[in-house]
Order: C-alpha cells, then structure tokens, then sequence
C-alpha cells in the first residue's frame, strides 16, 4: 500500500507569484520522480470551478461576506473530498495554489469574518485534513498589485482597495509566524531566480526529510 501523499499550498496576496512557483515544484517534484497532481482554490474539480466564477466574477449585485465564506467552503469540500483526498491516499502528492490559509486572510482579515466562524467550517468540512507544508510567497502590497494590473482585466477580489489587501498579508504573516515549523516564508519580492532557488530548495528538503 502506497504511504500517504504530501499535501503542500502555496498562499499569498495577488501578484506574488504562485503560478509561476507552482509550475517551478512541479518540475521540481517531477526531477525527483515524485508522482503528484496541481490544483487550486476555489476550483480544482468541474463543481467547484462553477463555484469559483460565481466567487471571481464582478457583479452590480453585493455578495454578503457570510455568502462569500460558504461558497467558498463549499467549493473546498467538493474539492477535498473527491480530488486532494482520494490523491493524497494513493500516495501522489498535491501541490495546491491557496487552501484554508487564504480563507482566514481574505475573508477573515481582508473582510473581517470571525476567524471562529471560519475555524468551524474548517473542522466541519476538513476534519484534522491540515496541509503539511504551507509556502508563503510574501511582497509588499504595492509590488504585488502593479503585477496583478500588468496581467490584464482584474477579477472582484482584485478590485479591491490596498487597505485590503494590506489586512490580508498581516494575517497570512501572523499565522506563518504562530507556526513556523509548519509554515515557510519566502520573499516573493526578489529575483525571479532567487525565489525560484528558494522554492526549489524548500521542496528537495520537504522530500529529502521523509527519506
């Protein structure tokens, strides 16, 4: 029987750089001959890719904070339980662009949920499911934004105000900081080659240990 898989995110405001370093693990793990899948939040199967433009489209009409949250733990159990689980029981790993961290920074801290509110569906809907290693690609807002806007037309969560985005890069780094042999932060404003090294190290080592 195949062990357990590695269930590694990679979180991060906009315009930090995740698809690109995504992409650079994925390589990475193929290097090392590790068999593994990529996927993302919200979305990651066909129903919680429906879920996921019905989150990133603007609208004329308000989405309510507490719609907001649902929905997007409706598209994470729909994506848990038919896509990362059954993957990571086969032995594959799971690179996933954001989890449950960004929901505590975009909806907690960016909108200003109740981070209990949020720890409940968490249990409700993950059980003990944690990621096992969480890579934070950390830049300031404004670096990150210009990039967001040099990638063409923004999304609603894209359109929001600095003073959001600021909230949610405070709460991603505060949680890293609780938990640091857990979490790994990287800075995302450097060179393209330095974040990359930096990424590729912190996925040799995640492979290395369980040797």
């Amino acid at each position: 029987m195949a062990s357990r898989g590695q269930f590694i995110t990679f979180e991060g405001a906009e315009g930090v750089g995740k698809s690109t370093q995504l992409a650079n693990a994925a390589a990475t793990l193929k290097s090392l001959g590790v068999d593994f899948i990529l996927t993302r939040e919200p979305g990651g199967t066909p129903m919680a890719e429906a879920i996921r433009e019905l989150l990133l489209t603007p609208r004329d009409e308000p989405v309510n904070d507490l719609t907001e949250l649902l929905l997007m733990f409706a598209a994470r159990a729909q994506h848990l339980h038919t896509r990362i689980l059954p993957a990571l029981e086969k032995g594959q790993w799971v690179l996933c662009d954001r989890f449950t961290d960004a929901t505590f920074a975009y909806q907690g801290g960016g909108r200003g949920v109740s981070a209990d509110w949020i720890a409940q569906l968490e249990t409700l809907v993950q059980g003990e499911v944690r990621p096992d290693h969480v890579i934070l690609l950390d830049a300031p807002v404004e670096i990150g934004m210009k990039r967001a806007r040099q990638r063409g037309e923004l999304d609603r969560f894209e359109q929001e105000a600095v003073s959001f985005f600021q909230r949610i890069r405070g709460t991603y780094l505060r949680r890293a900081e609780a938990a640091p042999e857990r979490y790994s932060i990287v800075d995302a404003a450097a060179s393209l080659e330095e974040v990359s090294a930096r990424v590729r190290d912190l996925v040799c080592k995640f492979h290395s240990n369980l040797l």
